[in-house]
C-alpha cells in the first residue's frame, strides 16, 4: 500500500514558473538574447545548469560562463519569490491531506537547495517535509529518475509505493521511470498535450485529490 508521497515544488507547490521565466528573460536581455514563451516551455523541470546549457548551446555566448548566468538567475528568482511569489492553489491543502494520514512526506525538485530553502522557509511549509532533495545534487537531473529514487531511499520507502506529485512532462517522465504512481497537475495551456497520458491521474487543481481519488489511485 501506498504511505509515502513526494511533490515537485516549482509549478506545483509555488507558482515560481513565471518567476523563473522573468529571471531568464531578464539575465538573458542582458546578453541580447530574446526568448518566446514557448521557448522557456522547452527546458521546464530542467535544472538551472541544464537550461542555461541548453540556451548556450543554441544562442552562444561569450561574456559569461554558463555558471555565472545559472548564478544569476538563480539570484533573480529567489528574490522574486521573496518579493511577490504565491503558493499554488491548494498546496497547503494538499499538505495537510497526507500529513494528517500519517504518510512519508518528501520533496524532489530541480531547483538548487537556495532555492529549495527559500521557498520552504518563505511559505513556512518546511516542516511538512521529512527531507527535501535537490536535484542539483545528482548526477543527472529530471527526466531521470535520479532525484526521486534518492528521496525515497531516505525515506525508506520502496520506489513501487511511493506517489508522486507533478506539473511538468520532465519530472512526470522522472517519476514514472521511477516506477512510482504519479498524479500531474499541469500548466493550463500546457493541460491537454496528449503526452500527460502518461499520468496515473491529471487534475486541475490539487484540491481535486480526495480520499476518494486516493483510493483509486492505490
Amino acid at each position: 500500500m501506498i504511505k509515502t508521497v513526494i511533490f515537485d515544488m516549482d509549478g506545483l507547490l509555488v507558482d515560481s514558473e513565471p518567476l523563473w521565466r522573468e529571471a531568464m528573460e531578464h539575465v538573458f536581455a542582458g546578453m541580447d538574447i530574446y526568448l518566446s514563451k514557448d521557448d522557456y516551455v522547452k527546458t521546464i523541470g530542467l535544472r538551472t545548469t541544464e537550461v542555461v546549457d541548453y540556451w548556450h548551446k543554441q544562442c552562444g555566448w561569450k561574456d559569461k560562463s554558463t555558471d555565472q548566468v545559472s548564478q544569476e538567475i538563480l539570484e533573480e528568482v529567489v528574490e522574486r519569490v521573496l518579493q511577490k511569489g504565491v503558493l499554488m492553489e491548494g498546496a497547503t491543502y494538499i499538505l495537510d491531506f497526507f500529513k494528517q494520514r500519517d504518510f512519508k512526506v518528501g520533496l524532489a525538485s530541480s531547483s538548487p537547495m537556495l532555492m529549495i530553502s527559500t521557498v520552504l522557509e518563505h511559505f513556512h511549509l518546511k516542516d511538512y517535509f521529512l527531507t527535501c532533495h535537490s536535484g542539483e545534487h545528482q548526477d543527472y537531473g529530471k527526466p531521470h529518475p535520479s532525484v526521486y529514487l534518492s528521496c525515497a531511499e531516505e525515506l525508506g520507502a520502496d520506489p513501487l509505493k511511493c506517489l508522486v506529485f507533478e506539473d511538468s512532462l520532465n519530472g512526470l517522465i522522472a517519476a514514472k521511470a521511477a516506477r512510482m504512481k504519479a498524479v500531474v497537475v499541469p500548466e493550463k495551456e500546457n493541460r491537454d498535450k496528449p503526452e500527460f497520458s502518461l499520468a496515473d491521474m491529471k487534475l486541475h487543481s490539487l484540491k481535486e485529490f480526495t480520499e476518494d481519488t486516493l483510493k483509486a489511485i492505490r
